[in-house]
């Protein structure tokens, strides 16, 4: 055995000093079983950590270099996309203007804090699925509870956020059907045609009706996986990524008038980039600089009868208005909606351009159930905060006990996009909790616009390396 020297010394006391702030940081005692590992690196040399390096074989050699670079950097990039930052890739626009389909960005996990994993058995730069087998990228047999260690700072009004998909807990095997619960609630009331006039009913009966509205899709959906696919269940951090903005804090009343959305009473800033879906009926065909001027994609074309329905910013709205040889008339398109909105099993009369008023669950504060807006926050008392949550004769039950308030262990956030009529969001499957936050976008690295080639702009130079703050 080679007697140490004194920079393995140097070296060990660095290595050690590194690791020991990293679990005073992540309050983990666990990992200290590492550190006979990392001397025995240094020091000991009990391990042959190298024995491939004095091999004869050459061939050998050359495959273990490779098999040695390459599970030193799945570790590495383990921990990085764990603890510190990872790679997201905008891939619908529900954000757009602000964010474009395409847009490539660097999401900080320090800047809220990062988790501890729920699921540590899993492969790197995997969500959810190996890529090419399309089996699941993790193991399930250990499951650690919620934990957030402490980051630069905490969500503030505004911020551009992402995070796990809340609805995502139970899914489809068929890609084509993203949110479950919605599903069943639709198809089971669409098996229902004699609805009944939810006016006249009392909270217990509509509850009744809804619940037997997603029984039906529910059953419907387990009869035929040859549409739908298996029904799958997903740890919190193995649910899709979503990136939203943050526009409802905890302990808020949320409400929006007329698109107009209040808190607290009092009007919050809209975005500038903010959109909104337009009726536009053009004299001749839209000339194909002025599309790309206005950056409307081959997916916002939609033709309705003689007009499109287009989503403008404000600026872009009055700047077509501007065309008035090539543009017939630009009208308001309405978002009047009342299917699939948040709450499903809730008669509201809610849509996505006037919704609430709702309370957003603040941590340590409790609300007062009714029959009436158990609804709205039967989900996180029952899913995201694990309580058995129950209605006999017309009373609530909690955990086995009659209950009338609940005290939230969790703060919840409201996450909408910036373009409004062209965001499944919050108006659709309720609060985020705070167990579901992954992190903040920081810059945009890259961005890709799919409807050009490569030698026809599909490189969006102007928004390399820009801060996504200032998409406020």
């Amino acid at each position: 055995m080679r007697k140490p020297e004194k920079k393995d010394w140097i070296k060990l006391s660095v290595a050690l000093a590194l690791y020991f702030i990293f679990l005073i940081w992540v309050k983990s005692w666990l990992g200290l079983l590492v550190v006979p590992f990392i001397v025995d690196n240094y020091i000991t040399k009990f391990i042959p950590w190298g024995w491939w390096k004095k091999s004869k074989n050459a061939t050998l050699r050359q495959v273990m270099s490779w098999v040695d670079a390459i599970v030193f950097a799945l570790v590495a990039v383990y921990f990085v996309n764990l603890y510190f930052f990872q790679n997201y890739v905008i891939p619908s626009s529900s954000l757009e203007k602000s964010l474009l389909v395409g847009d490539y960005l660097f999401v900080s996990k320090m800047s809220y804090g990062p988790r501890k994993p729920q699921t540590p058995l899993s492969m790197p730069l995997t969500q959810h699925t190996m890529p090419v087998t399309g089996t699941k990228s993790y193991l399930d047999c250990i499951l650690w509870p919620y934990e957030r260690v402490a980051g630069f700072g905490e969500i503030k009004l505004n911020d551009i956020v992402v995070f796990n998909y809340p609805a995502g807990d139970t899914v489809l095997s068929n890609p084509n059907y993203i949110d479950y619960y919605a599903e069943c609630y639709l198809i089971g009331e669409s098996r229902y045609p004699d609805k009944p006039d939810m006016d006249s009913l009392s909270a217990e009966r509509r509850r009744a009706v809804y619940d037997l509205y997603y029984a039906a899709g529910k059953d419907f959906i387990e009869k035929h996986p040859e549409e739908f696919g298996e029904i799958m269940w997903r740890p919190v951090d193995r649910r899709e990524n979503y990136v939203k903005r943050c526009v409802g804090m905890p302990g808020d009343i949320f409400e929006i008038k007329d698109r107009q959305i209040f808190l607290n009473g009092k009007p919050n800033k809209q975005p500038d980039n903010v959109q909104y879906n337009y009726y536009v009926k053009f004299k001749k065909q839209m000339p194909e600089r002025l599309r790309r001027q206005l950056d409307i994609s081959n997916e916002d074309l939609v033709r309705c009868y003689s007009s499109y329905i287009l989503p403008l910013t404000p600026s872009s709205c009055e700047q077509l208005k501007k065309y008035t040889d090539l543009v017939e008339y630009v009208r308001p398109a309405d978002y009047n909606m009342t299917q699939a909105i948040y709450p499903l099993n809730g008669y509201t009369g809610w849509t996505p351009d006037n919704y609430g008023p709702v309370w957003i669950p603040r941590k340590g504060e409790s609300v007062k159930l009714t029959l009436d807006n158990l609804p709205v926050y039967e989900r996180p008392i029952a899913v995201y905060e694990g309580n058995k949550l129950e209605v006999k004769d017309g009373k609530i039950f909690i955990n086995g006990e009659e209950s009338d308030s609940y005290t939230f262990k969790m703060d919840y956030y409201w996450m909408m996009g910036d373009n409004r009529h062209n965001s499944a969001d919050s108006r659709f499957w309720g609060f985020v909790p705070e167990d579901h936050i992954v992190g903040k976008p920081i810059f945009v690295w890259l961005s890709l616009d799919k409807d050009r080639g490569w030698f026809d702009g599909k490189i969006r130079w102007n928004r390399l390396f820009r801060p996504v703050a200032s998409y406020n």
